[in-house]
């Protein structure tokens, strides 16, 4: 549920644009972006307090969050309403992830544990691959509110079984409490810097509203900086940017995602708005992309342990790349899915595929094995940061077209920004270090 919140959203996007036609693009946008902004916020110290507290613990209490968060979601009756309940599904996501591949870990012999791994990892790149057909579905038959509602009963029956089986963990009450009020600071600094970015087009970026948010942001983030050099527990732990490896595999995970996640969303909207394709026919137009993803990912990890993460990585930026520029080349306002739509959403599920799972990979590469944890976890926060900036940008270039020829220019623009990032991504990675770990096959299925 908590992967698949972070895909099935961009399909029920349309029909939120209908629901509130009222609210600009930019506020809708935030439906999206609080999820993220969230999520990737509390991601590190929500496994630190399951470590704590007790994963059992943690992960009943973030299913919890989560189903409550998807309950208000369904129920809002105005778009700022939605967007706090997005605000409660990131903050129950962010505990139920970290605290369910520990229980996982814990309860099966360390000889199983690459396969659990796999498994637990292979279940997060099915929720993202069925993600749009599902969300597509689940709009069309009932509208935009199932798309939240489908999580209460997955949800309780998750909860009732996991009453019975799942083992109670270990805690470890004695490590400081994490910093909290740090987690804080991070998601003010990406509210307001989003806000920013997404405002400035309307409001004018040297209106002093917005030069006023973006000087907040420098310093909502100066502070959260100093409170990680300081605070016993701190949400990044900046010693971990020492490994040149870990500091440029996550530096190309924001890049890349900046590009991936605009190009999520900008697709649905292009089919929907330029030619016109109901919510189900946009579903299953873009689903074949994920679905090239989950079946390249682990071979894209087996393929990294024998050649190494720069020559993986530096195919997949490429390919992504690739296919992002076959959109913005080759796309017109004339529907043409079979020759032109089709190949690059399979040329950019494999650039995906060989890219996402691999820097997830690289990144905790050239640390200890027991720091492998806040090490994925710390690359899942740079994904969702440059998720959320991406999603800001994506407003910015969409903007308010008045015709389908201005609507085709801005997303040839958008496609063109999403490809740079790729290309920019591709180029960091070529200066991460050469060793290579026999985690890497694990660690590259861990993060779909």
């Amino acid at each position: 549920m908590g992967s698949l919140d972070l895909s099935i959203v961009n399909v029920a996007f349309p029909a939120l644009e209908k629901s509130f036609s009222h609210d600009s693009t930019a506020i809708l946008a935030w439906v999206i972006t609080a999820y993220s902004i969230t999520y990737g916020s509390l991601l590190v110290i929500a496994g630190r307090t399951a470590d704590r507290l007790g994963s059992r613990h943690i992960f009943n209490l973030g299913l919890g969050i989560f189903c409550v968060g998807s309950a208000l979601c369904a129920l809002a009756p105005s778009v700022g309403f939605l967007i706090a309940g997005r605000v409660v599904q990131g903050s129950g996501a962010a505990a139920m992830l970290p605290a369910s591949l520990s229980l996982l870990l814990a309860a099966y012999p360390p000889e199983r544990r690459t396969q659990i791994v796999s498994l637990w990892g292979g279940i997060g790149a099915l929720a993202v691959a069925t993600g749009p057909t599902l969300g597509a579905f689940l709009v069309t038959v009932g509208g935009w509110r199932w798309v939240f509602l489908v999580n209460l009963p997955v949800g309780v029956v998750a909860y009732a079984m996991g009453r019975r089986v799942l083992p109670e963990g270990s805690k470890n009450a004695r490590h400081a409490s994490p910093d909290y009020l740090g987690a804080l600071f991070i998601s003010a600094a990406l509210a307001t810097l989003v806000l920013g970015i997404t405002e400035g087009p309307s409001w004018g970026w040297s209106n002093n509203k917005i030069l006023g948010i973006f000087v907040a942001t420098v310093l909502l983030g100066a502070v959260f900086l100093y409170r990680c050099g300081h605070h016993p527990e701190p949400v990044l732990d900046l010693k971990l940017f020492r490994a040149r490896t870990f500091s440029v595999a996550n530096i190309a995970t924001l890049l890349y995602a900046m590009g991936f996640f605009a190009m999520l969303l900008g697709n649905i909207l292009f089919l929907t708005s330029v030619w016109h394709y109901r919510i189900l026919y946009a579903g299953l137009a873009v689903t074949p992309g994920p679905l090239v993803v989950a079946s390249v990912a682990s071979f894209a990890g087996r393929l990294a342990k024998r050649v190494g993460f720069r020559p993986v990585l530096l195919v997949g930026a490429t390919f992504f790349s690739a296919g992002l520029l076959w959109y913005a080349l080759r796309i017109g306002t004339t529907p043409e899915y079979w020759t032109r739509w089709l190949p690059a959403t399979l040329i950019t599920g494999l650039g995906i595929g060989f890219t996402f799972p691999v820097l997830g990979a690289s990144a905790v590469s050239s640390l200890h094995p027991e720091r492998y944890a806040v090490g994925s976890a710390v690359n899942q926060t740079s994904r969702q940061i440059g998720g959320a900036i991406g999603i800001a940008l994506l407003v910015v270039f969409v903007g308010t077209p008045d015709g389908p020829l201005n609507a085709l220019s801005n997303f040839h623009h958008l496609w063109f920004f999403g490809a740079a990032m790729a290309a920019t991504s591709g180029v960091a990675c070529i200066f991460l270090g050469s060793k290579k770990r026999q985690a890497v096959t694990q660690m590259a299925k861990v993060a779909p």
